[in-house]
C-alpha cells in the first residue's frame, strides 16, 4: 500500500512539473525558462525537479510527449488513417497537422532552440518530423494507389516537398512575422498539398485572392 502510495505521489509530481513547464513556455515564447524557474512554478525544490528529470532538454522532449497525450494525437489522426481515398486522407492529414501546430508552438520552438547545440533535443526534433513524414507518406502512397498522383512522380520527394511546405517555421514565418490568419493559413496550406500533389495550381492562387487585405 505505501508503494502504492509514493508511486502516486511521483505521478503527480512529475505531471505538475510538465504542466508548469508548458505554462511557463506559453507566458514566455521569447526566453527558455531555468530548471529554477521551473521548480518555483511547480512548487517543488531543485533536488525534486532533478530526481525527475535530470536535465532540461529531456523534460522539454517529455513535454512534447505529455502535449500529444493531453490533445489526444491518435483521435486526431483517425480520420486521415480511416479515410476511403488518397485525396480524403492528404485533407484529413493536412488539416489535423496544421490545426495542431499552434498548440505545441512553444514547446517545439523552446526545443529548436535547444537543438542548435543539444544533440538529444536534435534528435527529439527528428523524431517528429519522421513521424510527420510518416503522415504525409501514407497519403502520397494512397494517391499512388488511386491514380492520383501524376505519372512519374517520386513518391519520397513529394513527401519531402510536403514535409517541408508544412515545416514548423513555415508556419512561424506566415502566422507570426506576417501575422496571417490561421484560417487563411489552414487554407492556403490545403490547397498547396493539393496542388504539389495533384499537379493543379489555381485552388492556391483564389486562396491568396479570397484573403482580402493583409493584417496591420
Amino acid at each position: 500500500m505505501a508503494i502504492d502510495t509514493m508511486s502516486s505521489e511521483k505521478i503527480d509530481t512529475r505531471t505538475r512539473i510538465l504542466k508548469a513547464t508548458w505554462s511557463l513556455l506559453e507566458d514566455n515564447v521569447a526566453k527558455l525558462p531555468r530548471m529554477s524557474d521551473i521548480a518555483k512554478a511547480a512548487g517543488v525544490s531543485r533536488q525534486a525537479l532533478y530526481l525527475h528529470f535530470p536535465s532540461r532538454t529531456e523534460l522539454l522532449i517529455e513535454t512534447t510527449r505529455y502535449q500529444d497525450q493531453t490533445y489526444n494525437v491518435d483521435e486526431r489522426l483517425a480520420e486521415s488513417r480511416s479515410a476511403p481515398t488518397g485525396r480524403a486522407r492528404l485533407d484529413a492529414f493536412v488539416t489535423a497537422w496544421c490545426n495542431y501546430v499552434p498548440q505545441i508552438w512553444n514547446v517545439g520552438r523552446a526545443l529548436l532552440v535547444l537543438a542548435e547545440t543539444e544533440p538529444e533535443a536534435a534528435d527529439a526534433i527528428n523524431q517528429r518530423m519522421s513521424d510527420i513524414a510518416e503522415g504525409f507518406e501514407a497519403a502520397v502512397l494512397a494517391l499512388a494507389r488511386d491514380g492520383d498522383l501524376p505519372s512519374g512522380v517520386d513518391t519520397k520527394r513529394m513527401t519531402e516537398l510536403l514535409c517541408a511546405l508544412l515545416s514548423f517555421r513555415t508556419w512561424e514565418m506566415l502566422t507570426q512575422q506576417y501575422n496571417w490568419p490561421h484560417d487563411q493559413y489552414l487554407k492556403t496550406m490545403q490547397a498547396l498539398a493539393r496542388a504539389a500533389t495533384l499537379g493543379g495550381t489555381n485552388e492556391i492562387v483564389e486562396t491568396l485572392l479570397d484573403s482580402g487585405p493583409p493584417p496591420p
